[in-house]
């Protein structure tokens, strides 16, 4: 059988100029190349189709915002936690990276995706991991634009708003198993909206959606809820001024109830059984310290940008549906109320009410977007721009020293390194956000940005004690026999530490400050008062 003469650029323009569909009196070879060609096609259509090009943009949208790889903290124990694992084939159970809470029980909640960092890690470095971050992200706007346009039935409207989203969302976005739990709580948003539109086989993905769920985020507690308030919102129904609500026929209703219960069964299979699902309620209910003093559970702060688009977008929404009086669904309402509630109350349920309020702003778009034509489409533009995205996003892909640049300037990179070269010991204090880094560096630390752990041990009160300079904090430091400090350099520790006799200073740089204990072991041949080039003492 012949190559078809058909080419990859007749294939694109042949939605203005279709192959002819009739094949019975062909040759049975003219006939299969025919249908190849067809298929072909159709496939380059819809792969350089106005919508694709759509998610495309998104995508380097994306890579603009994480190409500078903005390192969360929490990196560096995922990571270390993930090669553990994969190292010993074992999963944690007890703390294995301080010696405030080590031998403290301790399970890794989020394993599934710490075995996925800790490859890219070792196999591609910084420029995997910013690499992996990009398609997260990516994968997080595209499902997001994909579930738009399911609900709003115009890809134009679902692009617009999602792209509008997009500055809420690239806040959040964050090397770390939470981007995971972001991916999944969209995705079943689509399985559910599918349903709805009465694509009943699309619920048998839940259950094992979530069995991969529960093993990668915690956030599958909610993805359950959502589940929830979709088969509850179809048990009655009414009309009650712009709020709606349909009865599920009897077969949607079980179908839906089975998936559920499924769904639910699937939570206790986990390498620890069923103690993972009870650490979303741990975190909710049994740990007010952490709760009370991690940045990112603290409330939506209204005084900076993104707190004020987020305002923004509320009024909005409330300005239209006083102008145009939309109906609301009751899950969708519900939801939305949700994600407004959980984001005022701490940031970093931010991206829960980009989800819940995404569809709803791209419905109400529809109303002046044009929808899109698939006849007036340019499939040979659309092959040009996606090509131009692609190359771009490698072009300016970071380097390696770009990254570890940026590294630098977040953690104690310079500082670590004088800690090896001169063997400094510990017990080491560190500031918070330096522990991660420090215990990725093969320390043991005071504290991580596992708060849980720390708090259930009392660490995390002893290091807010010690940090806030409350009276006695010395002594409390004294009491864990710690012999080095690694601080950040401003901090009123670091000021304190730089007028004490008993202390000195054996390290510094813009970012950091390292303290040993005089007369102890601390250190073997720590110089006093080394700085890093070119910074003041």
């Amino acid at each position: 059988m012949g190559e078809s003469p058909i080419s990859v650029r007749a294939a694109l323009e042949s939605a203005r100029f279709p192959l002819p569909t009739g094949t019975a009196d062909l040759p049975a070879g003219v006939a299969r190349d025919s249908a190849e060609a067809n298929r072909l096609a159709n496939f380059l259509r819809t792969v350089f189709s106005f919508p694709a090009m759509l998610g495309a943009f998104l995508v380097a949208a994306v890579f603009v915002v994480g190409r500078g790889f903005n390192v969360d903290p929490d990196v560096w124990w995922h990571t270390k936690a993930g090669q553990i694992i994969l190292s010993t084939r074992h999963w944690p159970t007890t703390d294995p990276f301080s010696f405030t809470a080590g031998g403290q029980p301790w399970i890794d909640c989020e394993w599934l995706g710490d075995i996925l960092f800790a490859p890219v890690a070792r196999w591609a470095g910084l420029q995997g991991l910013d690499a992996l971050l990009i398609i997260l992200g990516s994968a997080i706007m595209v499902a997001l634009y994909a579930y738009a346009t399911l609900r709003a039935k115009d890809s134009k409207a679902g692009f617009v708003a999602s792209a509008v989203l997009l500055v809420l969302t690239s806040a959040s976005f964050s090397l770390r198993p939470q981007m995971l739990g972001y991916l999944f709580l969209i995705l079943t948003l689509i399985i559910l909206e599918r349903f709805r539109q009465g694509k009943v086989r699309s619920l048998w993905f839940l259950p094992p959606l979530f069995l991969v769920w529960v093993n990668a985020h915690g956030s599958w507690i909610i993805g359950l809820g959502v589940v929830f308030v979709y088969w509850a919102s179809g048990l009655l129904e009414f009309r009650l001024g712009g709020l709606e609500a349909k009865r599920w026929t009897p077969q949607d209703r079980r179908s839906l109830s089975m998936a559920f219960l499924l769904s639910l069964c699937a939570i206790p299979i986990t390498p620890y059984g069923p103690q993972i699902a009870a650490y979303p309620f741990e975190v909710a209910f049994k740990m007010p310290i952490g709760v009370g003093n991690v940045s990112e559970w603290q409330s939506m702060p209204f005084n900076l940008p993104g707190g004020k688009l987020f305002l923004g977008l509320i009024l909005a929404f409330l300005v239209l549906q006083v102008i145009y009086r939309f109906t609301w669904r009751l899950e969708e309402l519900a939801l939305f109320l949700f994600g407004t509630m959980m984001a005022c109350l701490h940031l970093r349920f931010l991206l829960l009410f980009v989800p819940f309020s995404t569809p709803i702003l791209a419905t109400i778009l529809a109303r002046w977007v044009p929808p899109y034509s698939r006849s007036k489409d340019r499939y040979l533009l659309n092959a040009v721009l996606m090509l131009a995205v692609t190359v771009g996003i490698v072009r300016f892909f970071p380097s390696r020293a770009e990254l570890e640049k940026g590294v630098s300037e977040n953690f104690p990179v310079r500082a670590v390194e004088y800690m090896h070269e001169h063997s400094v010991r510990g017990p080491i204090f560190n500031t918070y956000n330096f522990g991660t880094y420090l215990l990725w560096s093969d320390y043991k630390v005071f504290i991580d940005g596992r708060s849980d752990i720390y708090e259930r041990v009392g660490a995390f009160s002893d290091y807010l004690f010690i940090d806030r300079l409350k009276p006695g904090a010395l002594g409390v430091l004294q009491s864990y026999g710690v012999r080095a400090c690694l601080l950040q350099r401003d901090e009123p520790l670091a000021t304190m530490l730089a007028a004490l006799p008993g202390w000195q200073k054996v390290y510094a740089d813009n970012l950091s400050v390292l303290f040993v204990k005089r007369n102890s072991a601390a250190s073997s041949d720590a110089q006093p008062g080394q700085v890093a080039p070119g910074q003041k003492k």
